[in-house]
């Protein structure tokens, strides 16, 4: 699949030195990228689930501090 995506100047330039460094394509790193958020918000998905059956319904931020993953 093809995907299209607008980055802003800044995120482009940087991606494309980074690219450019390490001989991988920006391609690459975009999949990466997404491929490693998606696993991240699956475990969050699943770790909120198990706190929900532990004790009762948690907030998304109430889940995220007890996880240490509050910004």
């Amino acid at each position: 699949m093809t995907l299209a995506i607008r980055l802003t100047p800044e995120t482009e330039k940087k991606l494309a030195l980074l690219a450019k460094e390490t001989g991988k394509s920006k391609s690459w790193y975009a999949r990466v990228a997404i491929d490693e958020y998606l696993e991240e918000r699956e475990d969050i998905q699943l770790a909120l689930h198990r706190l929900k059956k532990e004790k009762g319904e948690n907030s998304l931020r109430e889940a995220r501090k007890k996880l240490g993953l509050a910004d």
